[in-house]
């Protein structure tokens, strides 16, 4: 990039906390961190690995050169930490009008041939900028395209034909057939429940196929609320584990929006862990209270959750534990990882050891946090990557499998 078409990029907090490395996606321009940003990451570090990861980099920086005269980037740009709005009477302001006021005069001062731009993950941040007329953009370098198109169930075997890699399932009447790239189709045997859950649709039986197959390593299920995604993924992780095929079932979901780290909390870890992870309680309940009669007139071998939990059978722990450790031969289940950062996403899939198989499954119009969206997610980002793997099945249930009572709940109190 010629000097004459160099941006000024000027850094906000939460993008940061998104992607620790947003910074080598714009070394061909020059990149301004206000100081209120390190001040805000210091605050952040004791709790948060993407702070503590970012202010590493940053001190890297520091060491080749004057960091407030600006360091020169191996693709051409620069970096520097602008230090003004420092002192006390600054401090007034929040952090946020903070970085506003450093882009305007950042603005002012390089004149009209460097844009001066502010990243940021958060809406209102943009938003201000924009009101004060400093031109303003998401941090979009790991936004996705959206593959629902691919979740769906394919109704004739002309729908193969397309270019992805990935496991799908082809329903024709009765039959259901598991296809893996363009050629290769397997029958699949029918069958009415898993773990004594009958299965509501059809969806929900191939998932299952899918959740059961040695061949498929890593599964991806999306869908609202009801539609039975966690419900399934449990069932399966019980039945194979009651064969054998894993040595343990380990549950894990996003505790608290942006990787804070669980010692955050007040209280012991499993006072910290239950109001996060009830929902898991109250599925696995549903699996070991079927009534007997539903149980496949076999022996009910684990008769209550606090049993299941005891025995090591079935683990549940924040995402925040799975950094570091290598777990062969578990099944992994990763709830709501429409909540995850891409960078959340790759923690947990290179833990996966020899024998493991990945589970997430989410909602991707539910979203939680307020500095991610349908696109810029984990689990979003995770379908993205592995949509043309052969060991990998993406599948969307569209159905939801509640009573009949949430269902008519759910239509008549839409807000429309």
């Amino acid at each position: 990039m010629t000097p004459s078409a160099q941006k000024i990029f000027i850094f906000d907090t939460s993008v940061f906390i998104h992607d620790p490395h947003a910074l080598k996606r714009f070394q061909d321009n020059h990149l301004v961190i206000p100081i209120a940003v390190i001040e805000e990451l210091d605050k952040l570090k004791k709790e948060n690995y993407t702070a503590r990861e970012t202010l590493r980099q940053i001190d890297h920086f520091c060491e080749q050169g004057d960091i407030h005269k600006g360091v020169p980037l191996p693709e051409g740009g620069t970096i520097r930490i602008d230090v003004r709005f420092k002192d006390s009477l600054s401090n007034r302001l929040s952090a946020d009008d903070r970085i506003i006021e450093t882009a305007l005069k950042i603005r002012r001062e390089a004149g009209e041939g460097h844009p001066v731009i502010i990243v940021s993950k958060d809406t209102s941040v943009r938003i201000k900028a924009e009101a004060q007329e400093v031109k303003a953009q998401d941090y979009r370098s790991d936004k996705t395209t959206l593959y629902h198109d691919f979740g769906k169930l394919l109704a004739c075997d002309g729908d193969c034909k397309d270019s992805i890699e990935s496991v799908r399932y082809l329903v024709e009447g009765d039959a259901i057939t598991r296809v893996t790239g363009k050629d290769t189709r397997t029958p699949v045997a029918r069958r009415e429940k898993i773990y004594g859950l009958s299965f509501k649709n059809i969806e929900q039986e191939c998932a299952t196929d899918a959740l059961l197959t040695d061949t498929v390593s890593v599964v991806a299920l999306t869908g609202t609320a009801g539609a039975g995604k966690t419900l399934l993924a449990l069932a399966a992780g019980l039945h194979l584990y009651e064969k054998k095929r894993f040595e343990q079932v380990i549950v894990a979901r996003p505790i608290i929006p942006m990787g804070k780290d669980l010692g955050f909390l007040p209280g012991d870890v499993e006072e910290k862990l239950h109001p996060w992870m009830q929902p898991i309680f109250d599925n696995l309940e549903v699996l070991v209270y079927t009534p007997r009669e539903e149980k496949d007139s076999r022996k009910v071998k684990y008769n209550n959750v606090k049993y299941l939990i005891d025995s090591g059978a079935v683990h549940i722990e924040p995402l925040t534990y799975i950094r570091g450790r290598s777990l062969p031969r578990r099944y992994i289940i990763i709830d709501e990882a429409q909540n995850l950062r891409p960078i959340d996403t790759l923690t947990i899939a290179t833990r996966a050891g020899e024998g493991t198989k990945l589970i997430f499954t989410g909602d991707l119009t539910q979203i939680d946090s307020p500095y991610l969206d349908a696109e810029s997610n984990g689990l979003a980002f995770l379908i993205s990557r592995f949509i043309n793997e052969p060991d990998f099945c993406y599948l969307h249930l569209s159905r939801s499998a509640r009573s009949h009572l949430a269902e008519r709940a759910s239509e008549l109190l839409k807000l429309r």
